[in-house]
């Protein structure tokens, strides 16, 4: 059921039990991600493109009537969006990361895209992650909306250890399962730490109330501290859109 055997770092099944304890079985997807372009207001050449991905249960209309895309063009009105309908039959029945490369992120940069950013919110936070994972730094950076980092167990156990700096994630595992694919979430989190080239790619939103505050504080430990934007709110579109206008007008501030 599961695809899990492409040669670069199958990180499909990550967390799969846990995003279907609520929802049940996925729709199998019929073809390729579909996803829905807003142009920039402010058109200017070379702009940039924000590729958002939906949270669990979200489809591509249900991010459509989100308020993501007028929120990034508020903030950031020269850049494009795309709104990339990667719902979880992509993450269940296939490799996300690699149907979102092929699909949607290297089409983009065949485009003539040079500035590609990619944004999702709780389980598209988790494929932006998967993503950086598999593709290291084919994207410019990440915005990092509540996202999922697996099973509670495991986000206490980087919490007891004194958070990603200190977490021993232990050696990569030969052959992944669903729980060596959390770990390796976090593996990829704490290479951030003492590496700010690489932590200043990432901006990180999570509400003040979301029940992944406790992951994001943790993640947060390892960014720049203006990286970190916690808003008032808990696990929801309107929370994420606050969040999201206010890191990506930091963004256009420090380009």
């Amino acid at each position: 059921m599961l695809n899990i055997s492409h040669p670069r770092l199958p990180l499909a099944a990550l967390g799969i039990a846990a995003l279907l304890s609520a929802c049940g079985y996925p729709a199998r997807p019929t073809g390729p991600i579909p996803t829905y372009s807003i142009p920039a207001p402010r058109v200017v050449p070379d702009r940039p493109l924000v590729v958002v991905l939906p949270g669990r249960g979200d489809d591509l209309d249900d991010l459509k009537q989100t308020g993501i895309a007028a929120a990034v063009q508020r903030a950031w009105p020269q850049v494009d969006v795309l709104l990339a309908g990667a719902t979880l039959g992509y993450y269940f029945y296939g490799n996300v990361a690699v149907a979102l490369h092929d699909q949607v992120i290297a089409p983009a940069h065949a485009r003539g895209y040079r500035e590609i950013w990619l944004a999702g919110a709780s389980m598209g936070g988790m494929g932006a992650l998967l993503y950086e994972k598999t593709y290291p730094r084919d994207v410019t950076g990440l915005v990092l909306m509540a996202p999922y980092m697996g099973e509670a167990a495991l986000v206490k156990q980087v919490a007891d250890a004194g958070g990603p700096k200190h977490w021993d994630p232990g050696p990569v595992p030969v052959k992944l399962d669903d729980r060596d694919y959390q770990h390796e979430l976090w593996r990829l989190v704490k290479s951030w730490d003492g590496r700010p080239e690489e932590a200043r790619r990432i901006w990180l939103v999570c509400g003040a109330d979301d029940r992944f505050i406790e992951a994001a504080r943790l993640i947060a430990s390892v960014l720049p501290p203006e990286h970190f934007i916690q808003v008032a709110g808990g696990h929801d579109w309107p929370y994420w859109d606050a969040g999201a206008e206010q890191a990506f007008a930091r963004v256009a501030a420090t380009r």
